[in-house]
């Protein structure tokens, strides 16, 4: 089951590409935060997507912070970031672990080769109170979400 705009974000530490520890709730202490799980590191609609992010980083308002998620080592996270110039910390759920608290994590049967710790692609606004403002889980890794609606929805976090 995947999380509702109004529902308390959990709360996670997981490692950056930097090999730093980041913890969600102390990110907040600074202001709201999007939460951008991915499928994977180096296919085309997550290349996109990232690149789109960093490319407008400004547009998503002084304070805010931007975190990329995917089941990816943070040593695959780190050479995506640094081929990319990517502007923001990519986090690695290596276990898929805040997958699951998130309800981003495809099942087995998502492949015929039944992997089983893929993120779906998906877009969350945390308030600095921790609560959720914008939450869209997509089924389909080939669909990009709406950072539009991400910006808007950062106007009330």
């Amino acid at each position: 089951m995947s999380l509702s705009v109004g529902d308390r974000a959990p709360d996670f530490s997981l490692f950056s590409d930097e090999k730093k520890a980041f913890t969600l709730s102390e990110a907040l202490k600074g202001g709201p935060a999007v939460v951008l799980f991915f499928p994977a590191a180096f296919t085309g609609v997550c290349t996109t997507e990232v690149n789109e992010v960093s490319n407008d980083l400004a547009a998503y308002g002084e304070g805010t912070t931007v975190v990329g998620i995917s089941t990816d080592t943070p040593f695959t996270l780190a050479e995506f970031r640094k081929v990319h110039a990517l502007k923001f910390n990519l986090l690695s759920d290596h276990e898929a672990n805040v997958c699951r608290l998130y309800g981003t994590k495809y099942n087995r049967d998502f492949t015929p080769m039944k992997l089983d710790r893929i993120a779906k692609r998906s877009a969350f606004v945390i308030g600095s109170d921790g609560v959720i403002r914008y939450a869209e889980v997509l089924e389909s890794a080939g669909d990009m979400p709406g950072l539009a609606a991400v910006k808007a929805a950062l106007k009330s976090a």
